[in-house]
């Protein structure tokens, strides 16, 4: 099981200095990846449902720092040299296609091949609207864009004609370092298992808790058998909000917040369950809090899950 880091990319601690500071230190740590989330405006009335907490309400305020995902990780990528860097999700329906494989590729290319693609459909009306595509075919407009990104890293001539994008040849340079970028798709519902089947290098669950998560595996091995793809073909992995508590929690205890008894024996549950790549996110409000907490999971809490 690998480990990653969500970086400080909203809140007080998403500066430079912040950025470049976490980013050597968890490499130093040995933490295999480094992630970004994505948004790009924060409307001032949001009437969508924020799908991960109780109450339905989006957690920032519009006047939030809320960096760019790509630009942030291209910083990162300037002082790290082994840490693969990562979007956590990158919503698909916030940037033309063509645009999204060429920045992605140019990260790739700097970095010496190190992206991964995390990406969704989006929840927010209000934002996708805002940035041009149709909320309530927003999966469909995903299904063609990732078919265009993968085109554009593939072919030396790319064109595409399909609902909602149409183009002839073009030349989209350089290509990734390998060929490609892995692309680990997000989402629970039947349409976003089809997508990850169809057309994903692997699964990237939020927020799940392990019964939660055994269910969904379920459903994705069903999907994989109509689809007649192999299962085993897919990267299960996590994205889990880490707090590191002195008291065990309750009967309501979220997976990866309590006492590292009770993170190691989550960590176990979900490693048995397939997961090979958990990225963690640590409370934003003080970089030298989340720095310590990402220490102490380094050192009380990773060793005994991976013995």
């Amino acid at each position: 099981m690998e480990f990653g880091c969500h970086l400080p990319i909203f809140g007080p601690a998403a500066t430079r200095a912040g950025l470049l500071t976490f980013g050597r230190e968890m490499e130093r740590l040995g933490y295999e990846s480094l992630w970004a989330s994505d948004h790009i405006v924060i409307p001032h009335t949001i009437r969508s449902r924020y799908p991960y907490s109780d109450t339905g309400q989006f957690p920032l305020a519009p006047d939030a720092t809320f960096l760019e995902p790509l630009t942030a990780l291209a910083l990162v990528a300037g002082v790290t040299e082994r840490a693969k860097l990562g979007t956590t999700v990158l919503v698909l329906p916030h940037r033309h296609p063509v645009l999204a494989a060429k920045a992605l590729a140019t990260l790739d290319h700097l970095s010496g091949g190190r992206v991964i693609l995390g990406a969704g459909v989006g929840w927010m009306r209000e934002e996708i609207e805002i940035l041009g595509a149709p909320f309530a075919e927003r999966g469909a407009w995903s299904d063609e864009a990732i078919r265009i990104m993968r085109a554009c890293w593939r072919d030396e001539r790319t064109s595409f004609h399909g609902r909602f994008f149409n183009f002839d040849d073009i030349g989209c340079f350089p290509k990734p370092v390998r060929g490609d970028i892995p692309i680990w798709m997000g989402g629970h519902a039947k349409p976003a298992l089809r997508r990850i089947v169809a057309l994903a290098d692997g699964w990237h669950s939020a927020f799940p808790t392990a019964a939660g998560l055994e269910s969904g595996l379920g459903e994705l091995r069903e999907e994989c058998a109509r689809q007649k793809r192999r299962f085993d073909e897919l990267t299960i992995t996590m994205r889990a909000g880490l707090a590191i508590r002195p008291a065990p929690g309750g009967p309501d205890r979220k997976a990866l917040q309590g006492t590292p008894e009770e993170i190691v024996e989550d960590l176990r549950r979900f490693k048995a369950l397939g997961v090979s790549h958990v990225l963690m996110e640590a409370s934003y409000r003080d970089l030298a809090h989340m720095i310590r907490t990402f220490e102490t999971f380094a050192r009380d809490i990773r060793p005994r899950v991976q013995a």
